[in-house]
């Protein structure tokens, strides 16, 4: 069985992303790792040229500058590293995406259990979203819970965006892909960042997705949606984590949003009917 990671990357220092700590957090368990770098600002290539492995290989890419289609210019960059990709199986991880050491072996288990399986296209993921600092997550509706980053690398599979795939069987129409669960945990650190490398972030990238820029302050959240970490966090973040301590402080004032309101009501009705009704872009098989 052989295995690629890969990603898209630009302005990875400047905008605040632990890129080097996600390269390295999979790096054990692939053959080969892609990554399609756009131009940048600052120092990203170097970083990454420092890493010593053979595994790397580093693909120089164009983002078109015209395209604001709903983040389509993420799914062109994430498609451009995956072609590039030789394995059985492509394991797609976000710069900000890190995986614990724990659990590297599992995962290899789970693909090497599923490669011959026709009914297994994609192995999916618990999330765990931090927020403002790293003893606090997120646990709303409003924020995905569980999403695909392996998927099988002979299938026909399109990106609409960076996040997830839709599967082509059919040449008109497009389909979630068929998941298992890998028993695993995608560590996503994008939020604790400091709010100026945030807030710069959101000003680069909104022209990808026709947003007008609007300045973020971490504090104006529902507080009920935080909840404290009490885990531990992968070996190779830990020297780039934020070093507050005690879970994160909303502004107890805040105002909600109508986004907010819905995600409350929506919570209330999982806890009732013990449900999860965050958004999946895969289909489940049970085991």
């Amino acid at each position: 069985m052989k295995v690629s990671g890969f990603t898209f990357l630009r302005n990875g220092e400047i905008l605040g992303y632990p890129f080097k700590e996600s390269v390295l957090s999979i790096l054990p368990i692939v053959d080969e790792f892609i990554i399609a770098l756009g131009e940048c600002e600052d120092n990203t290539e170097k970083i990454l040229k420092n890493i010593k492995s053979d595994k790397i290989k580093i693909i120089k890419t164009q983002w078109n500058e015209n395209m604001q289609d709903r983040g389509f210019v993420y799914a062109q960059q994430k498609m451009i590293a995956q072609f590039n990709c030789k394995g059985d199986w492509a394991f797609y991880l976000e710069g900000d995406e890190i995986i614990h050491e724990n659990d590297l072996d599992k995962i290899y288990e789970t693909m090497k259990k599923y490669k011959n399986n026709s009914k297994v296209e994609a192995i999916a993921f618990d999330y765990i979203h931090f927020y403002g600092n790293s003893n606090t997550y997120i646990d709303s509706p409003g924020w995905y819970r569980k999403e695909v980053r392996i998927i099988k690398n002979n299938i026909r599979t399109f990106a609409p965006d960076g996040l997830f795939w839709v599967i082509m069987d059919k040449n008109k129409k497009g389909r979630y892909p068929y998941a298992v669960m890998s028993k695993a945990k995608i560590y996503h650190y994008g939020w604790i960042r400091d709010e100026e490398r945030m807030n710069l972030k959101l000003k680069k990238v909104k022209k990808y997705w026709k947003h007008s820029y609007k300045p973020i302050a971490y504090k104006e959240i529902d507080e009920t949606i935080l909840r404290e970490f009490k885990g531990t966090h992968p070996k190779i973040i830990q020297h780039w984590l934020p070093k507050e301590e005690g879970i994160f402080k909303a502004n107890p004032n805040h105002k909600l949003t109508k986004k907010e309101k819905k995600h409350r009501l929506v919570k209330k009705i999982e806890k009732f009917f013990n449900l999860d009704l965050s958004k999946k872009h895969f289909k489940l098989i049970k085991e």
